[in-house]
């Protein structure tokens, strides 16, 4: 309740506006404690009182969202809009403080204290108002936002509160800037701190002219450079270069920065990618420089695959596309159960060695299916180039990448499974050697800095696992096979070659010809016929072809609408196949003399070989055919020799190598032949013809032998044993330190035959003649 010698005025809060004693604006109002404290203004003095809110997001302010300072002024005009909201014209009287705050319900009213203005300046007073001129003058100049009229109005006043005021009101303060100067009643103070502020906007407008100027220079030179960009691309126009390399260069520049890429290797593409904006279009350079550029930006320099380490889910994968195999199996097992552990290991470098057709190239494919990384194959097979390996250099517009280079752009990642086929296949002539700049790349602590000669820059190799393929193993120089983790995969047994055509190449070749399993049907009896008597290898490939052969005639069966349906078992399968192309075992039918069955490892797997030696009278001459390597040749005279050293024991003339000539023949003998394992054989079918004795058919054997008759282990005895088992014998002689690989041999193997190791020539002979030569 307002006491009866107090004068209440109504109260209009304000948002984010204040208004100065002297001036005179319009307001627009529209809340209703507003409206209703114009409406009580109008009725008495005219009288208001403007504070200004703390806040502006607040619609109904309080005593305390409110300053206590504002200005009293005068309604001097009202007009209603059609919208509702009321403008009015107001005039700032004087500065004002709150002094009671009363709620009338339907607006605000408040008591005042009122403070006066000294219309009179004294002598300081005068020095800050000539000041205050002076520096507004100055920031006119600057701002050129304030005209010129406003400063000769403002230099006509002589009040100094006034002036401070009407120049406060024209500087681009914050409202919390204009409520200080406000509240700062005494004139000598307010003419100081507005001083302060102008000042404060000069040195602002200074900076920001500078600022300005700096950026006006840099528009000039990048219009500049603009301007010459335009007439370059205009005479690159005349020169034939329709295009231009302006949006070339800066699409490339974008994807240089954006990139992955080391800095090293970025700094080197700005750099060529400066070279290739300065050389002309049509110049062969310009081609090179940009074949460069797209060849780093396709590299992954970091981009990986995250690695499956689910050694369950490896395992499936695994044993799903392939039969057998185990030791290979293990060892990526094994990779995976280690990476699991350390999650940092280098990867391996593999060499899966074997006969063609075992499925190396394809276990490398399931290899990264397993480990759930990209992979990417490349052939090596007649590489005789060193730059095929290392890249050329950027000396013609031909210039390349090495195949290593170019298989991780393919890959796209920097972990990919990498299958290096057929490493054995690398020859070298005068370009270089390749096996030699592979030892780079298969050197784990050589690898992660690996240069090819186009890239220039070094490339990281080591997350990299590769795995190589090879058939021969001996072709393989000895620094890069030390590189590399040797698996021999020996081949397959009858059975998994049985399991293999039924679980993968029959529905394989089924699906490529279009048939169905209620149109073709083939028994296990008609698989194990096609190995038997239409294939001999180690792998699978021609049992492939002989699957794909009756998928074709059955196609031509079901289209020509012969019969809907057919079945083929091992009765009916030649009248697909046609007769038999091998018989089953090459075993000789009987048992015969100076006639030995040998075993040999070859780069198609194991296979037998028959050794003949015939008598023929003459002076002793020792003859050697069969296009026999020089290995070989020193077997059948070593063998000779010991014969000869054996005469007496054996009953024979002391001077029968003067009576007789020796032939010693190896069927085939379009096919090279070597190898330091036919000793055995070959003195056994000395003996054999000498003495008359006849070897057993069904006993194959492999050693080596010396001039006294002891017998030297060999290698590949899983392979030869394979072979024999094909060739369907039951016996094999091997040497006594071989003794120990019987285990890598498959059990359904190992069942059918018996093995015989000997450490003597004459354990072989009573094995494998019939009769005891050494009674005569």
């Amino acid at each position: 309740m307002a006491k009866k010698s107090e004068k209440l005025v109504p109260l209009l809060p304000l948002r984010g506006l204040l208004v100065y004693p002297t001036m005179v604006l319009h307001l627009d109002v529209g809340r209703d404690h507003s409206v209703q404290a114009l409406e009580e203004a109008m009725m008495n003095d005219h009288m208001i009182f403007l504070t200004t809110q703390k806040d502006v997001s607040i619609d109904e302010p309080g005593q305390e969202d409110l300053y206590q300072v504002g200005t009293l002024t005068k309604v001097n005009q009202m007009l209603k809009l059609p919208n509702g909201t009321i403008r009015v014209l107001v005039e700032g009287l004087k500065r004002a403080e709150i002094v009671r705050f009363y709620d009338e319900g339907q607006y605000y009213a408040v008591s005042l204290k009122e403070y006066g203005e000294d219309k009179k300046a004294d002598v300081e007073t005068e020095a800050l108002m000539r000041t205050m001129l002076e520096y507004f003058e100055q920031y006119i100049k600057l701002s050129k936002k304030v005209s010129a009229e406003t400063l000769a109005t403002v230099q006509d006043i002589e009040e100094p509160g006034r002036m401070a005021d009407i120049i406060a009101s024209h500087l681009p303060l914050k409202l919390i800037q204009k409520q200080e100067i406000l509240e700062t009643v005494n004139v000598k103070d307010r003419l100081n701190k507005v001083i302060d502020i102008i000042n404060n906007e000069k040195e602002v407008l200074n900076l920001e002219k500078k600022i300005g100027q700096r950026v006006k220079k840099s528009m000039e030179r990048t219009q500049k450079e603009y301007y010459l960009r335009e007439q370059m691309k205009a005479i690159q126009k005349e020169l034939g270069d329709r295009e231009g390399k302006t949006g070339e260069v800066s699409d490339l520049t974008d994807k240089i920065e954006n990139s992955d890429m080391p800095e090293h290797v970025r700094k080197t593409a700005l750099r060529e990618l400066d070279r290739y904006e300065k050389v002309p279009s049509n110049s062969a350079e310009s081609s090179v420089i940009r074949t460069y550029l797209d060849w780093i930006l396709s590299l992954p320099w970091t981009n990986a695959t995250e690695d499956d380490l689910d050694l369950s889910k490896a395992e499936y994968i695994l044993n799903r596309d392939h039969h057998g195999l185990e030791k290979v199996k293990e060892r990526v097992l094994e990779y995976l159960a280690v990476q699991k552990l350390t999650q940092s290991l280098k990867g391996p470098i593999l060499c899966l060695a074997g006969p063609p057709g075992v499925g190396k190239t394809s276990l490398a494919r399931s290899i990264a299916e397993s480990l759930g990384r990209k992979f990417v194959r490349v052939s090596l097979g007649g590489v005789r180039d060193e730059s095929e390996i290392r890249g050329h250099r950027r000396t013609y517009v031909g210039a390349m990448p090495g195949r290593i280079i170019q298989g991780m752009k393919k890959a796209g990642t920097v972990n990919p499974v990498f299958l290096l086929d057929e490493v054995d296949k690398m020859s070298s002539d005068f370009r270089g050697d390749p096996s030699s700049a592979m030892l780079e790349v298969l050197d784990p602590e050589q690898n992660h800095n690996f240069s090819d000669h186009y890239i220039e820059e070094t490339y990281d190799l080591s997350k990299v696992m590769f795995i190589a393929t090879a058939n021969d193993l001996s072709t393989i120089p000895g620094p890069l096979r030390d590189r590399m983790e040797i698996i021999t995969i020996a081949g397959y047994t009858e059975l998994e070659k049985i399991g293999i055509a039924k679980d993968h190449l029959l529905p394989k070749q089924m699906k490529e010809h279009g048939l169905s399993k209620s149109q073709m049907q083939v028994r296990d009896d008609a698989f194990q016929n096609i190995v038997r008597y239409y294939t001999r290898e180690a792998g699978v490939r021609g049992l492939e072809r002989e699957i794909a052969s009756i998928c074709r005639k059955i196609a031509k069966i079901i289209v020509s609408s012969e019969r809907k349906r057919v079945i083929i078992n091992g009765r009916n399968i030649n009248e697909y196949l046609g007769k038999a192309k091998f018989r089953y075992g090459q075993a000789e039918l009987e048992d015969q003399v100076g006639v030995a069955t040998g075993l040999a490892y070859t780069t198609v797997g194991g296979d037998t070989l028959q050794i003949e030696v015939s008598l023929s009278p003459g002076k002793g001459k020792l003859v050697l055919t069969g296009k026999l390597g020089d290995v070989m040749k020193e077997s059948a005279q070593t063998a000779f020799s010991f014969v000869r050293s054996k005469a007496k024991d054996l009953h024979l003339e002391e001077d029968f190598h003067e009576k007789y000539d020796i032939h010693i023949h190896v069927p085939e003998g379009a096919v090279p032949k070597d190898g330091p394992s036919a000793g055995i054989t070959i003195a056994t079918a000395l003996i054999s013809a000498l003495t008359g004795h006849a070897i057993h058919k069904e006993v194959g054997m492999t050693g080596e032998i010396t001039l006294r008759g002891r017998v030297l282990p060999i290698g590949g005895l899983k392979e030869k044993s394979l072979g024999a088992h094909r060739a369907g014998l039951k016996t094999i002689i091997i040497p006594h330190d071989n003794e120990k690989d019987i285990d890598d041999i498959p059990e359904s193997v190992r069942r059918d035959l018996t093995f015989v190791p000997v450490s003597q020539m004459d354990q072989v002979l009573k094995t494998a003649l019939i009769g005891d030569v050494y009674e005569g």
